[in-house]
């Protein structure tokens, strides 16, 4: 009932994260306008209420909200890890941008409630699942220093927000997700999509870049999804929340997943630890998604690698 009775928009609507979000709350019943821009949306539910907007542009961020009632903000530029630095600044720039306009936008609207991404990158390097409370521990590994403190701002602008507007704030922050739809380009790919794109054309010899022993905590995008609507509905408190799987899988586990899902368990497997690579392991502590939001991740790991794999081959045809 609660979504069923409020408007909602999902900024970067035509995108990875914001298309799962508007499935969830379709799903759940909701009314759900997506913020369009340069690219067609995945989903063609006629339920779904477009709005062309540049959501740089204030007076669009404003129109796109007209009526509207609680906003998730999914929108902003993704890179891969490993890609050139040659103009490294400016997704960080966009990401700044776009979330400083939509905030005031919800605060000039009045919005009821507003969800926005922190990220477990914005946390200090950690051998155990981090809490919370630890973000300020340290500052984020090197190789999210960049990113890791725009995430942090983030949180500094929701806390402004929340302090001298009427709207209410609901801050997750998500581990890494994978699942269908999700951005297989090669040069913007994160590790899941790019291990499945190249398992299913049959690399050989498949050479992974690191160790093969970083660990990572890895969510399928349904369950994320959910989490955030669990969190629009219960906690929008300003108040950031783990939003992941709990557990970890080594980056050689997650290879030896997606490879037998491809049938292609005769690669020759090489790790190259000269490549970049992030942060050597990254748990997060999920114990307060559970105790606020009753939130339990309900795929399992494998079963949603091998259900990506399916999916990510009928796609392109393999």
């Amino acid at each position: 009932m609660f979504f069923e009775r409020r408007l909602s928009l999902v900024t970067g609507g035509t995108g990875f994260v914001g298309t799962h979000i508007a499935k969830a709350l379709l799903d759940q019943g909701g009314r759900v306008r997506i913020a369009v821009h340069d690219r067609a949306p995945l989903l063609t539910d006629p339920r779904i209420e477009r709005v062309h907007a540049d959501l740089t542009r204030q007076e669009d961020c404003l129109a796109a909200m007209a009526g509207v009632d609680l906003v998730f903000h999914a929108a902003g530029a993704v890179a891969g890890t490993g890609v050139s630095a040659d103009n490294a600044m400016a997704g960080i720039a966009k990401n700044l941008h776009l979330t400083a306009q939509v905030m005031q936008a919800a605060w000039t609207a009045g919005v009821e409630r507003l969800l926005v991404f922190s990220s477990s990158t914005a946390y200090p390097a950690s051998d155990h699942p981090i809490r919370e409370d630890e973000l300020w521990a340290g500052e984020p590994h090197p190789s999210y220093l960049g990113y890791g403190w725009m995430r942090r701002y983030f949180e500094r602008l929701a806390e402004f927000t929340a302090s001298r507007s009427k709207v209410k704030i609901a801050l997750v922050r998500p581990t890494a997700v994978y699942g269908p739809h999700d951005d297989f380009n090669p040069t913007t790919s994160h590790v899941i999509p790019a291990l499945v794109r190249r398992a299913v054309a049959k690399e050989d010899p498949f050479i992974v870049w690191g160790t093969g022993d970083e660990m990572r905590d890895f969510l399928h995008i349904e369950d994320l999804a959910r989490g955030c609507l669990l969190m629009m509905e219960r906690h929008a408190e300003c108040d950031p929340v783990n939003i992941g799987y709990g557990s970890a899988l080594t980056i050689k586990q997650t290879v030896e997943i997606i490879l037998d899902a491809a049938g292609h368990r005769g690669a020759q497997v090489q790790f190259d630890a000269t490549k970049p690579t992030t942060i050597p392991r990254r748990l997060v502590d999920t114990s307060k998604a559970e105790r606020l939001l009753g939130f339990k991740p309900r795929i399992p790991i494998e079963t949603g690698l091998a259900d990506l794999v399916r999916w990510y081959a009928a796609r392109i045809g393999a």
